[in-house]
């Protein structure tokens, strides 16, 4: 079921209701603490990660953390780890939960028109983590607005399925203390658009484009208020927010941004994701000769994946050595072509290429994710192991290399190796209970010299610690 529409809300009834959660102590620490936001998060993650809709597309994941941190080195707190990822789902809606985790729906990324529209939408949720909006939404609790809120996400939980049904849940808990807590997400909106757009503006984003994204969305509600905007229904949009983001950007001449190419290539990868299978490349075709196309290059992208997502890869390959013919510097492009390749069980040409795009791009993820598993596929242990180790060096917090490194150890027969990296793998996926195991398996393995053994004990030690706080 689509969970997505209501975490905002969610987050107090869940604070209110779960034994798991950390205790918040007496009165005076109604107010989430940075650490009791941050094992919240985590949390929450846990359930999110087990979802269908969780999308961890590394290609995506690796663009969302690109941009988002570019925005969060340039907010007011930029201090916070933060984490984003997306949703497969088709509404337009985004959420943040404390801690630091920011989610973005697949059908928003498609709905914006630049890259400095999303950037808005990502600047806006960022703020909301940075101002630590849930813990002034509890400290407003003890005012006695709980049991509204309560009502408020049961009622949001149960037409998650069907959106339509919202309005007649809010509906049921009309009265003061509903519009107490209206006006206080109201306040928590209008401080999320104005330090989002403060962000997107020093990141070099155009800050209009938020104002117009915006816009749109509250058109769209008003055309169709029976089927209101997923995003307007956790985040209030009334006139007056407009009306102030249109007069912070009154006096300022718009900014020329160009969106990037990973930004078009991914909206279009997306968007091709959601044709019909079989029809898919016919809708491209006709897409370009309509000259619907802004970039000939996100045309011919476009095109090639379609016809691999038809389970044609001939034509997908001569549509890709099309788009390769345009000269575009992305490795979303090298790696559409490996996918090809792979579809035509073109085991040569795909490690070709593998080389050619890793020395071109030797520290993008998703490429040297996928050339360690080729490789682990085709037993060439040793030489995936150098690239993963490389790599951790980099990416240390990186759980899918975790998860490789687990996997070529395991090949190998170091018993203690391969549980102690997927430890690490889980530890990194939030999972720390999991992780907490492989590390105990890791300790009876056989195959451990004196220094690992200390270090896996050290580690145990610190993640109970963890885990107990947690739990508290």
């Amino acid at each position: 079921m689509k969970r997505w529409l209501v975490v905002f809300l969610y987050l107090p009834m869940m604070l209110a209701s779960a034994t798991n959660l950390p205790d918040l102590g007496d009165s005076s620490q109604s107010v989430l603490t940075p650490a009791d936001e941050i094992r919240l998060g985590r949390e929450a993650m846990l359930d999110i990660r087990k979802q269908a809709d969780y999308d961890n597309d590394p290609e995506l994941s690796d663009y969302l953390n690109a941009i988002g941190y570019r925005l969060v080195a340039n907010s007011d707190e930029n201090v916070l780890a933060f984490h984003f990822f997306a949703i497969r789902d088709n509404t337009l809606n985004a959420f943040s939960i404390p801690g630091g985790y920011v989610a973005i729906n697949t059908g928003l990324i498609e709905a914006t028109r630049n890259e400095s529209e999303l950037a808005g939408v990502m600047g806006h949720e960022i703020a909301h983590v940075t101002q630590h909006h849930i813990a002034r939404m509890l400290e407003a609790q003890s005012q006695g607005l709980l049991p509204s809120l309560g009502m408020m996400a049961l009622s949001l939980l149960a037409a998650r399925s069907n959106p339509q049904t919202a309005g007649g849940g809010i509906m049921a808990t009309e009265g003061l203390m509903v519009q107490k807590q209206l006006d206080f997400s109201r306040d928590n909106e209008r401080e999320a658009d104005r330090l989002g757009m403060q962000t997107m503006q020093r990141t070099g984003f155009d800050p209009h484009a938020m104002v117009t994204f915006f816009q749109r969305l509250q058109q769209a509600t008003k055309l169709d208020e029976r089927n209101a905007i997923a995003y307007l229904q956790t985040h209030p949009l009334t006139s007056e927010r407009i009306a102030d983001m249109e007069n912070r950007v009154a006096n300022q001449p718009p900014v020329t941004v160009t969106d990037s190419v990973e930004y078009r290539l991914l909206r279009e990868k997306l968007r091709v994701e959601d044709l019909p299978v079989d029809r898919a490349p016919a809708i491209i075709q006709d897409k370009i000769r309509r000259q619907a196309f802004t970039h000939p290059d996100t045309a011919h992208y476009a095109l090639a994946s379609a016809w691999l997502r038809a389970g044609q890869p001939d034509p997908a390959w001569q549509a890709w050595q099309t788009l390769k013919a345009d000269h575009i510097d992305s490795p979303l492009i090298d790696m559409l072509g490996i996918r090809i390749l792979q579809a035509q069980h073109n085991d040569q040409n795909t490690q070709a290429l593998y080389h050619s795009a890793l020395t071109q791009y030797p520290d993008y993820v998703p490429l040297i994710t996928g050339y360690a598993e080729f490789l682990l596929n085709h037993q060439h242990i040793q030489t995936a192991q150098q690239w993963l180790q490389h790599a951790l060096t980099t990416y240390p917090d990186n759980a899918r290399l975790y998860q490789l490194q687990s996997r070529a150890y395991t090949l190998q027969g170091h018993d203690f190796l391969g549980h102690f990296s997927q430890a690490q793998a889980l530890y990194h996926d939030e999972q720390l209970d999991q992780a907490i195991e492989q590390l105990q398996l890791a300790l009876k393995a056989h195959d451990a010299n004196f220094y690992q053994q200390s270090t896996a004990e050290a580690q145990l030690k610190q993640w109970r610690a963890e885990n107990n706080l947690g739990k508290r």
